[in-house]
Formats: C-alpha cells, sequence, structure tokens
C-alpha cells in the first residue's frame, strides 16, 4: 500500500492513523484504534481489514503492537451509542483513542469525512483505510478487538449467534432478535432493535 494523500506530513514526528469498526451493527460497542507506525520496521500486508481474512488480521494485528510506535484501542458501549447517537459515538471513540496513545500524536490522520474533537492537527481521509498504511493498521486492531468482543458476547448469549454475524443485520441475526428480543447491548436506538421491543411489548400485552 501507498500512502495515497496530498498532504505534506514530514513537519510532524508522530502521525497516528485512526479508524473505527462497529457502526453498522445493532449490537455491543462501536470501537476506535489509533496507531503511530514506526517507519523503521514497516509491516507487509496492511490493508482496509475488509479485505483481509480473519487470520491475517490477528496475526498483523499483533505485529502492530509490537512494532509500532504506539498504538491504542477504546470502546463506546452501547447504551452511550444509544444516548449520543451513532455518529457521535464513532467520533468519541476516535478521540479517546488518540488521546490514549502511550505517546502524543502530532497529527492524526482520520478515516472517513468527519473529525473528532482531538488536541492535535488532523485531516479526514475518505476511505482511507485503502489509502494510508497507519489507517489500515488502525482499521485492523479495531476489527480484531470489535470481533473479540462479540465472541465473548456470544458466550453470554448463545441464542443470538454473534459468533457467526458479529451483530451486523443479516437475516439470520434479524430473525433471531425477533424470536428472543434484544438482550441488554442490543442498540435500543437502532430502528430494528426498537421494532422488537415493540413486537415483545405487543406480545405482552395480548
Amino acid at each position: 500500500m501507498i500512502n495515497d494523500i496530498d498532504i505534506d506530513l514530514s513537519p510532524y514526528r508522530l502521525v497516528a492513523g485512526v479508524d473505527e469498526a462497529g457502526r453498522g451493527p445493532l449490537v455491543g460497542a462501536v470501537v476506535a484504534a489509533a496507531v503511530i507506525l514506526d517507519p523503521q520496521q514497516p509491516i507487509v500486508g496492511l490493508n482496509d481489514s475488509k479485505k483481509l481474512s480473519a487470520s491475517k488480521r490477528e496475526q498483523l494485528a499483533e505485529q502492530i503492537k509490537i512494532q509500532s510506535i504506539g498504538w491504542s484501542v477504546c470502546s463506546v458501549e452501547a447504551d452511550e451509542i444509544d444516548r449520543i447517537n451513532i455518529l457521535q459515538a464513532s467520533l468519541l471513540a476516535m478521540k479517546r483513542a488518540v488521546e490514549s496513545l502511550p505517546e502524543a500524536a502530532d497529527f492524526a490522520l482520520i478515516d472517513g469525512n468527519k473529525l473528532p474533537q482531538l488536541n492535535c492537527e488532523a485531516a479526514a481521509i475518505v476511505k482511507g483505510d485503502a489509502r494510508v498504511e497507519a489507517i489500515a493498521a488502525a482499521s485492523i486492531l479495531a476489527k480484531v478487538e470489535r470481533d473479540a468482543q462479540m465472541q465473548a458476547l456470544h458466550l453470554t448469549y448463545p441464542q443470538y449467534e454473534f459468533d457467526r454475524h458479529k451483530g451486523y443485520p443479516t437475516k439470520a441475526h434479524m430473525a433471531l432478535l425477533q424470536r428472543h428480543g434484544p438482550c441488554p447491548q442490543h442498540r435500543r436506538s437502532f430502528a430494528p432493535v426498537r421494532r422488537a421491543l415493540l413486537e415483545l411489548a405487543d406480545t405482552d400485552v395480548g
């Protein structure tokens, strides 16, 4: 991957790539990661996490944690998503990730078209996870952490099969949501979950 952006980063020593995972699912946290790569220790194979197999993501995640100058992963849970909406929750998770880096970034490259409020200079990069190695690295850490959270949730609520669909609104997930109703980690502000709650209430009344 070539860093495909028209930004002069030469004045900055510590440039963080930032991305999130979990905006679309109906359940669980939105997870963001920030990564400052070490140019002296390049990592081969960095790419948008969605284009990598789960095993490749996990392998790269270990490399990123060992070889980067600094990294952090932060979450915003479902109840907070319901209070402030998913866009604001995604920006908040990214802000927390940048602020949790072991060494403060001088500049942050944010995946997408909106910027969180940060204490450093920043730029939004559309499709950044496919264009900037540091953002790709962040996308991998965020995705691996989010998937691990879904695996853990599956152990608590196996009836929803979170290990299969990771909380996304697949046909199988929608059917299980209707059958069982929402679990505590389902996002109440998302329309399919609201509908399931209403249907459950109607059934109880009936």
